[in-house]
């Protein structure tokens, strides 16, 4: 991206917080900071027919398909309620059928609003450093030059790696996709805007954060997007267990959310490193480190004393 220091060196709207920079391939989006970022728009099983053992296997194998993920992965799920505008049009065999339909469409249309949910999950990937990109390459003898990235292969490698994570899924899912250049513009401009519509592919789809943004933010102690108040509940408590569909009374509340949730997966190391350092932590919290000083002056003074 082009450094606009020199321009404008605080950021002060709503672009400039946003990371999306460009599409490079069929629904992938490069973000500034390097990374990429695939969303799949998928539906799960029906919580009102399925047993809590056929969800317990569900969450089984889906936490197999998505384990793969490791370090420099980021997954984001989101669930979004919206309202149904809309009937849908649907084409019937006989005129019984149809009949059904229409008496449908009647109490649909009446004045009771009604609601609908929608799922969407979100791939991102940070590719390593150029430092360690570079002793990864020291090993393996390759024909491009030394010292020179090849992003074209990242790219290639997240493609595979998100590809085989949607066949895994569309194995235990009624409905996953991946989004196309169009949809996922749509579905970003929808996270950042109240004007729900389409958003058509730019001839040049350069400078995401300027073209999707047409709502303007206003931050401070009552933050607002556009004419609508933002606010953040913050969760002070977990239950001990949980269960599938524990969050199930979301999807029949009668007004619009939207519902992230995101998880960075570490590899084994990285993770059996960032607990050591959190016990640590919270062992350091017992006694501080004048504590612990004070402790082994006076012991060596007592040590000292008896000993005279």
């Amino acid at each position: 991206m082009l450094n606009l220091v020199e321009y404008r060196s605080r950021a002060d709207r709503l672009a400039d917080y946003l990371p999306w920079a460009a599409l490079v391939a069929p629904g992938i989006v490069l973000n500034k900071d390097g990374s990429f970022q695939r969303t799949f728009r998928f539906r799960g099983p029906d919580l009102e027919s399925a047993t809590e053992a056929e969800l317990v296997g569900i969450c089984a194998r889906a936490n197999n398909a998505l384990r793969r993920l490791g370090s420099g992965w980021a997954l984001f799920f989101e669930a979004e309620r919206i309202e149904a505008l809309d009937y849908p049009n649907s084409q019937f065999p006989d005129a019984a059928s149809w009949l059904v339909d229409e008496e449908r469409r009647a109490a649909f249309e009446g004045k009771i609003a009604h609601f609908e949910s929608r799922y969407h999950l979100t791939l991102l990937f940070m590719p390593p450093p150029d430092g360690q990109a570079r002793a990864e390459s020291a090993l393996v003898e390759s024909d491009h030059s030394e010292g020179q990235r090849n992003w074209r292969q990242e790219l290639t490698r997240f493609r595979d790696e998100t590809d085989r994570v949607l066949d895994l899924l569309s194995g235990l899912m009624p409905e996953v996709r991946a989004l196309d250049d169009a949809e996922t513009l749509t579905f970003l401009h929808d996270t950042i805007s109240t004007r729900r519509h389409a958003v058509a592919v730019p001839e040049t789809p350069m400078y995401l954060d300027s073209v999707l943004v047409d709502t303007p933010l206003t931050g401070g102690l009552e933050p607002m997007l556009g004419n609508q108040h933002l606010r953040t509940l913050s969760i002070l408590g977990f239950p001990n267990t949980t269960r599938p569909g524990v969050l199930d009374a979301l999807n029949h509340q009668d007004f619009t959310y939207r519902w992230v949730t995101r998880f960075i997966p570490l590899d084994k190391a990285e993770a059996t490193k960032t607990l050591t350092r959190l016990r640590r932590q919270w062992f350091s919290k017992r006694k501080s480190i004048a504590a612990i000083l004070r402790e082994v002056v006076t012991n060596e003074l007592n040590r000292a004393g008896f000993a005279g």
